[in-house]
């Protein structure tokens, strides 16, 4: 499978000043800007950066970024599963994982997290593309935000629906290991019913529950 990748951007309006929104971007262009401080939700933000980088330059992987003028506030990223993972098991070169997103608290309020799934779907060929995201409560910032699990769990769904994901029924058994962790996906309208069926294989485990 060819992974084209349609560059997109828009500016988005916030309470400290105009970002950018954009993507795919290169290693290249990723590399210019530095990382914010609180961008520290899944390693230090050196860390994290390294491990993005990393991302940019895989085949399938897909980085938007949100920035001002020298510094990245926000990202998401999309690359196949990891090896280690089941959803990996298919060897499916159009699956995609959203594999996190972030936005550093300063900016939390400006909708910067919708903005980037967004830009994500402008390119036309995500619609080649089944893209999951798997929300586990364990990742999610509950003290910094203050909220409940089930609320935060709430905003998760709200924020991953604007973009077309939907929570999807599954046995896998990381996600069953608390009630309030999901699976979202969503099917572009060019995967083959073949690719949906494997998926479909996939999200369930035990047969005679599929």
């Amino acid at each position: 499978m060819e992974h084209r990748k349609q560059y997109h951007s828009l500016t988005l309006p916030g309470s400290g000043g105009d970002l950018m929104v954009e993507g795919p971007v290169p290693p290249e262009t990723f590399i210019q800007y530095s990382f914010h401080e609180g961008l520290v939700a899944f390693r230090p933000p050196e860390e994290q950066q390294r491990a993005i980088l990393g991302i940019t330059r895989l085949p399938e992987g897909r980085v938007i970024i949100a920035r001002t003028a020298n510094e990245i506030v926000g990202y998401v990223t999309y690359l196949h599963p990891d090896a280690l993972e089941h959803w990996s098991k298919g060897n499916m070169e159009n699956l995609l994982e959203l594999g996190a997103i972030e936005v550093a608290a300063p900016y939390r309020t400006d909708g910067v997290a919708k903005a980037l799934l967004r830009v994500s779907f402008l390119d036309p060929y995500m619609e080649h593309y089944i893209v999951i995201s798997t929300e586990y409560y364990w990742h999610w910032d509950l003290k910094g935000t203050g909220l409940s699990v089930w609320e935060y769990r709430r905003v998760m769904e709200k924020v991953m629906a604007s973009a077309g994901l939907e929570w999807m029924a599954t046995d896998d058994p990381e996600i069953t290991a608390h009630p309030a962790n999901c699976l979202m996906a969503r099917i572009g309208k060019y995967v083959p019913p073949s690719s949906v069926e494997q998926f479909d294989r996939l999200r369930f485990r035990h047969r005679i529950l599929y």
